[in-house]
């Protein structure tokens, strides 16, 4: 009766190992899937950029400060690595485009363009969408991140070099809200 008993022990035991190994790894692939819809929509908002750039420099092409550092900002936050630097050079950039919007609104011909109207409905749309993604992200690795630090699944994260994933998160405010785009 012992060995039947010590059988049913193990095979609850490998039972939970497998479950919970392979709830960590859908975990650890559902918060990659997560980054990947972020870089989808920053790619997006990084295609973009140039267009309005330029549309903004046919009409106030001497407001060069706010074109270069619109420019600069998409440069650094295209070639970031990693999700804090992301963080913070997508922070820089929402900065940046915020200042170029602003410069937009002194040029009441550029604020009637159809293609910077065009340009700025698809940056709004863009920005709703990275919102929408890094909340998506945030939330996975909220889940993923409890349950690496969860009693007893900790043991087998452990065990297979499961880590904490950082939060998607901007450093300032001002970052944190979108480049404001108005049709007025």
């Amino acid at each position: 009766m012992a060995i039947w008993i010590a059988i049913g022990a193990a095979v609850v035991f490998v039972g939970w190992f497998v479950l919970t190994y392979n709830s960590l790894v859908a975990l650890r692939n559902r918060v990659k899937n997560a980054w990947s819809q972020i870089d989808v929509q920053l790619k997006r908002r990084h295609d973009l950029i140039p267009n309005l750039v330029e549309t903004v420099k046919g009409y106030a092409g001497h407001e060069k400060s706010a074109l270069e550092g619109v420019t600069q900002a998409r440069a650094a936050a295209t070639n970031a690595n990693g999700i804090a630097a992301s963080a913070r050079a997508e922070g820089e950039l929402s900065n940046a485009l915020s200042r170029l919007l602003m410069v937009a609104e002194q040029y009441p011909d550029l604020k009637a363009n159809t293609n910077f109207l065009s340009l700025q409905e698809e940056l709004a749309s863009t920005e709703n969408r990275i919102g929408f993604s890094r909340q998506h992200f945030n939330d996975s690795v909220m889940g993923y991140n409890n349950k690496v630090q969860s009693f007893p699944a900790n043991i087998v994260a452990g065990m297979f070099n499961f880590e904490q994933e950082e939060f998607f998160e901007l450093d300032n405010a001002a970052a944190r809200e979108a480049p404001k785009v108005s049709f007025s």
